[in-house]
Formats: C-alpha cells, structure tokens, sequence
C-alpha cells in the first residue's frame, strides 16, 4: 500500500474527537471534492507493507488508530490484513470512508465513519450504504450552505441511520448560519467543527 503520512494527533472529527489517536492516511481517491483539504493525499507517499506500517504503529502511545485518506477502500486488502493484526492486539480502530466502496468486510474489526457527499462537494456517496450503518459507526455530513443542508435532512428522512450523524461546515463557511439552521429545524444531529484546524494541528 501507499502511505501518504502516519502520525500521531489528537482526533479532530467525529464521535471520537479529541482522543489521541494514530493516523494513517493513504494515498489516492475515486473522488475530487470541490473543497477537499487533503488533495495532497491524492499521488505521492511512500509504499509501505501490511508489516511495516505495523512496526511504525506498534512504536506508538497509544491503541485508538483512524484509517483515512484520500480513500483508504482503495486499498482493501491491505487494510483488511491490517485490521486482523490490530485486532489481536486489542486496538480501536475507525475507518473514514467517502461511502462509496462496500465496507461490510471491515466492520467485525472496525467502525466506520461514512463522509456522506452533499452537492457543495460535485460528488456522490452510494446512499444504499447507509442501510448497513450500525449504531458502532458514524455518518459525517460536510456541508457548505442551506442546499447542503437541504440534501442533508432529506437523507436524514429517506434512510433510517444507526449509528450517530454530524454535520460539520465547510472551513470558510458560516458556521453560525449552519448551526442556526440545525436548532431551528431540530435536526437529529451533532454539529460539529474540525478540531484540529482549531488547534492548528494536522
């Protein structure tokens, strides 16, 4: 597989924001989000074995590890022999997935966190992933202006969702509107600001 980066940080999104956690993140995606603020890791990186990106891992503090990318499906089987070693060995492990690749292979041995694709991005998430959504998983919402957040309760409504939904703007985007529209329409949801661009941590 090809590593774009392997570090150390604290959470910044999601139902585990602010643990510390180890990230590896992979090269390449099958999607160009209009406001995508990893398109770094789209080529590049370095090649790594399933053995030593567990060396790398295993001189770590900590047990929480977040898969993410670009797209880190795009590497399944690496990923999948990655989460049986981590499995053995007692470590929490999330996947962050655009939702467009089946993760049902994944979820014994992780949970998922499902960035659904709202219009603002010129992209598409495969909605009938949602069905397999489990209360251990998580659905991200990244949205833009009210058209997103349109789209957002419309998915809401059609899909019953098991596991936690956030919605989390777009940098740049305003945040107060955004949160005003979520307590005027109720949504049942967790509003959600990037915490490491907070802190000014990757």
């Amino acid at each position: 597989m090809i590593v774009s980066e392997l570090f150390r940080s604290l959470q910044g999104e999601g139902k585990n924001q602010g643990r510390p956690c180890t990230f590896i993140r992979l090269v390449g995606c099958n999607l160009r989000c209009a406001w995508c603020d990893t398109s770094y890791a789209y080529e590049g990186g370095v090649e790594m074995s399933v053995a030593e990106v567990l060396d790398h891992v295993w001189l770590q503090n900590g047990k929480y590890i977040s898969i993410t990318g670009g797209e880190p499906l795009l590497w399944a089987d690496e990923v999948f022999e990655l989460l049986k070693r981590f499995a053995v060995h007692d470590y929490q492990v999330e996947i962050e997935t655009n939702g467009t690749i089946d993760f049902r292979e994944m979820q014994p041995y992780a949970s998922i966190c499902m960035d659904v694709k709202c219009p603002s991005s010129g992209e598409e998430s495969d909605l009938s992933l949602l069905r397999h959504i489990t209360p251990r998983d998580s659905v991200k919402f990244v949205v833009a202006d009210e058209t997103d957040l349109h789209y957002a309760c419309a998915v809401i409504d059609r899909f019953e969702i098991r596991g936690e939904v956030f919605i989390s703007p777009v940098e740049g985007s305003d945040y107060r509107a955004i949160a005003e529209y979520i307590v005027r329409e109720d949504l049942p949801v967790r509003f959600q600001v990037q915490l490491h661009k907070v802190l000014g941590v990757r």
